[in-house]
């Protein structure tokens, strides 16, 4: 009996090691896969189109998160913008950091927002996967951008949000739908 007791200690000590790493699995997992959809709303009076897709995946200890966002414009221009941003557990229960640099030992880090450099982290909250990034141009005024991606039948209910010092400045609503 005892030496079963003894077997079972470290057995229950990675147990309780690895469980707060599969819960952070759990999170982001619901949400990943490709999503792609399209957006029409109304900027300075005129009405604009947007294609956008999301591509969310696990990668190492965190995930990788890209998005594609191409707008058309009524005088037939186009403007098309990708982003790829790595993410990594913070210190936080689900509050991910963006690992956007390497810092002088190795280590994946923020970007620097008083550099002029976004500073981007990421939430899971329920069924809501929200990306925050703030921006702080050379006059002090400040941007921050908020993407909350709600699981929904069929893809995810995304919700874009930009603020400029304090005040909203824009806001687009669209299905993303898995693909």
């Amino acid at each position: 009996m005892r030496l079963r007791t003894h077997l079972l200690s470290p057995f229950f000590v990675l147990l309780l090691v690895l469980f707060p790493l599969v819960g952070m699995a759990a999170e982001f997992d619901r949400f990943e896969g490709t999503f792609n959809g399209k957006a029409e709303f109304t900027l300075n009076g005129e009405v604009q189109k947007r294609d956008m897709s999301t591509t969310i995946k696990a990668q190492d200890n965190g995930f990788v998160l890209s998005w594609t966002s191409v707008t058309y414009r009524s005088d037939g221009r186009t403007k098309e913008a990708t982003y790829t941003i790595q993410f990594v557990p913070s210190a936080r229960d689900n509050i991910y950091q963006s690992a956007m640099k390497t810092n002088l030992f190795g280590k994946a880090t923020p970007l620097d927002p008083l550099q002029g450099e976004p500073f981007v982290w990421a939430r899971f909250e329920r069924d809501t996967f929200s990306v925050f990034s703030l921006f702080i141009n050379e006059a002090g005024d400040y941007e921050v951008q908020e993407f909350h991606r709600t699981l929904a039948e069929g893809g995810l209910d995304l919700l874009f949000r930009r603020f400029r010092n304090g005040t909203l400045d824009r806001e687009i609503t669209t299905l993303l739908e898995r693909q």
